[in-house]
C-alpha cells in the first residue's frame, strides 16, 4: 500500500475556491452524510444507516461549532448518476441544506454560494471581502517587514558599527574598539611590525 492525494486536481482547484470564498468555515473532504444526519424515526436508523452509509458529498461547509451549511459535488470525467443527485438532493432539503454540483470550469460567484449556503444579501458579501482584502494586505505588510528585519539582522557587513567610528569633533576612536590602532593618519598599523629589507 502507498498514499495518494486526498483529491483529485478537479477536486483540488474546487477545494481552494470553496476555501477563499468560505474563509470564515470549514471545509471537510467526502464526509459521509451519515455524519451529520439523524432518521426522525430511531426504529428506521439501522434501514437508513444501510442505505445511506455508503454516500458522501466530495465537499460540507460547516462552521466552527461542527453545523453544516451546505454540501457540494464535483463530478469526474463521467457525470454523476441522476439517481445519486437525487437521492442527495432529496435527503440534505429535507434538513434544510443546500447541495450544489459544480465544476472547477463553471464556479458561481462568491456572493452567490454564500448566498444560498449562508443567507448573506450581497452587500454584507461585498463588506466580507473587502474585510478580507484588508486583512490579507496587512498579513503581507506584516510578513514583508518581518523578512526585511531578519535580513537586516543577517546581513554581514565589512564595516563595524557607527559608533566605533571615530568621534566627528575630535577625530579620534573609541578606545574599547580600535586601541592604539588607530593612527592620526587614519591608517591602521600592520599587524606584522618587524621591519624586513626592500628588494
Amino acid at each position: 500500500m502507498s498514499t495518494r492525494a486526498i483529491a483529485n486536481s478537479e477536486e483540488a482547484r474546487v477545494w481552494h475556491w470553496l476555501a477563499r470564498a468560505f474563509y470564515d468555515h470549514h471545509i471537510m473532504i467526502k464526509l459521509p452524510v451519515t455524519r451529520f444526519t439523524l432518521p426522525r424515526d430511531r426504529e428506521q436508523g439501522m434501514h437508513w444507516y444501510r442505505l445511506l452509509g455508503g454516500v458522501y458529498c466530495t465537499f460540507t461547509v460547516c462552521k466552527a461549532d461542527g453545523r453544516v451549511v451546505g454540501c457540494l459535488d464535483v463530478p469526474g470525467r463521467l457525470p454523476l448518476p441522476r439517481s445519486t443527485r437525487l437521492l442527495k438532493h432529496s435527503l440534505l432539503t429535507q434538513c434544510g441544506l443546500p447541495y450544489w454540483v459544480v465544476r472547477s470550469n463553471a464556479l458561481p460567484t462568491v456572493a452567490e454560494i454564500r448566498a444560498e449556503f449562508l443567507g448573506e444579501s450581497p452587500t454584507v458579501q461585498s463588506m466580507r471581502e473587502r474585510e478580507q482584502e484588508e486583512r490579507a494586505i496587512i498579513a503581507a505588510q506584516t510578513n514583508l517587514r518581518s523578512a526585511i528585519s531578519r535580513q537586516r539582522s543577517n546581513r554581514q557587513s565589512d564595516f563595524s558599527p557607527l559608533s566605533t567610528w571615530p568621534n566627528s569633533t575630535t577625530g579620534q576612536a573609541p578606545n574599547s574598539v580600535l586601541g592604539s590602532q588607530w593612527q592620526e593618519n587614519s591608517f591602521l598599523v600592520p599587524l606584522d611590525s618587524r621591519k624586513g629589507d626592500l628588494l
